[in-house]
């Protein structure tokens, strides 16, 4: 399909009022999936965090790792075992998290964003006390090293952001009721880095199109959720299995006073501006 000058120009012109929009706003992105693994998916993420970094919103990347963490794992002969869908996070397991989570996942993922002309800086949950949490504590069942978030200094992702730089976050929490570090789940920990920021977009990239009616036909996408209809969707099963703990992110983000939640397929290339920089929208806003 060809493009003119003029269609060009009309994406640019459309583009307009949601860069005037959301210019010096904060948009919390949580990076992982299939956008992380596929090198072309990869590289429209990377260029889409920067042009809206260069267009005056400020950017946030919240990310995750779990198959290179299941990879070292492996290496090491150990198995990866899920509780609930949660790692189960011994102190060897610990170990590896911290390592690749903290070092190789987002370190490689800095240099990327700095290699395409972006200016990034590494950052952990650890740094600055920036994410505290407390043993995960549910029904009797044990989850080893796995934390729930119970407070956000969000002081060191703001002076990222002042100096001119993408914070790229991992997501390791320091303990409260221990000296010791905690495994935490990227979505909730993006979510909560999101109200900590009053940012105005909490964006989480999946690999399926959104919230579907039959989870079976991609064609039943709901684009819009308001918080009151969510219980309803749950009784109905329509949100179910994993995506219940991605909708309750987004509905205490809301809650919190985070203006826009999305729900989108990172398997879109480019699907981060055609939601915030045109009028198409894709996915699922819940709001």
């Amino acid at each position: 399909m060809q493009f003119s000058y003029t269609d060009r120009a009309q994406v640019l012109v459309e583009a307009l009022p949601y860069i005037q929009r959301y210019y010096g706003k904060t948009v919390v992105i949580k990076y992982g999936g299939n956008a992380m693994i596929s090198e072309e998916l990869r590289k429209a993420v990377i260029n889409d965090i920067i042009l809206l970094r260069l267009v005056g919103i400020n950017v946030v990347v919240v990310h995750g790792g779990g198959p290179e963490i299941n990879e070292l794992l492996k290496k090491t002969g150990k198995e990866s075992k899920f509780i609930n869908g949660l790692r189960y996070t011994d102190e060897e397991t610990m170990d590896a998290v911290q390592m690749v989570l903290c070092g190789k996942v987002n370190k490689n993922l800095v240099m990327t964003l700095n290699r395409a002309g972006g200016r990034a800086v590494g950052l952990c949950g650890l740094d600055g006390s920036m994410l505290q949490a407390n043993r995960r504590q549910e029904n009797g069942v044990d989850y080893g090293l796995v934390g729930d978030i119970a407070a956000v200094d969000p002081k060191v992702i703001q002076d990222a952001i002042q100096d001119g730089f993408i914070p790229v976050i991992s997501t390791v929490a320091q303990g409260l009721d221990a000296e010791t570090s905690y495994n935490v789940n990227a979505d909730t920990a993006a979510a909560k880095i999101a109200v900590a920021l009053g940012a105005e977009k909490l964006i989480l990239l999946t690999d399926i199109r959104g919230l579907l009616r039959d989870r079976n036909d991609e064609d039943t996408l709901i684009s819009q959720v308001r918080l009151p209809d969510v219980p309803e969707l749950v009784e109905a099963g329509v949100i179910s299995g994993g995506m219940i703990p991605k909708v309750d992110c987004c509905v205490d983000a809301v809650r919190s006073g985070v203006r826009r939640t999305h729900i989108l397929d990172g398997r879109i290339p480019h699907s981060i501006l055609i939601e915030v920089l045109s009028h198409a929208g894709i996915g699922t806003m819940i709001w």
